[in-house]
């Protein structure tokens, strides 16, 4: 897989909540959770459920620090 995105972090799928369109996808990525909505049919195309590994792909035009 070549994606011009710099961070993927990658995990197992934790949960995978379907809605009337759009479902709900936790991944745990070493302690951390990532959750990505993705449309009902993309998580049929690429076979995602609970258990399988998967890449949480980030890719923004900003990103934010902030310290307590």
């Amino acid at each position: 897989m070549k994606l011009s995105a710099r961070n993927m972090l990658k995990g197992t799928i934790v949960e995978v909540t379907k809605g009337a369109t759009t479902a709900h996808v936790k991944i745990d990525i070493g302690g951390s959770v990532v959750t990505a909505s993705i449309t009902n049919a993309t998580v049929e195309e690429l076979g995602l459920a609970v258990s399988k590994q998967a890449y949480a792909v980030v890719k923004a035009s900003d990103v934010m620090v902030a310290i307590d």
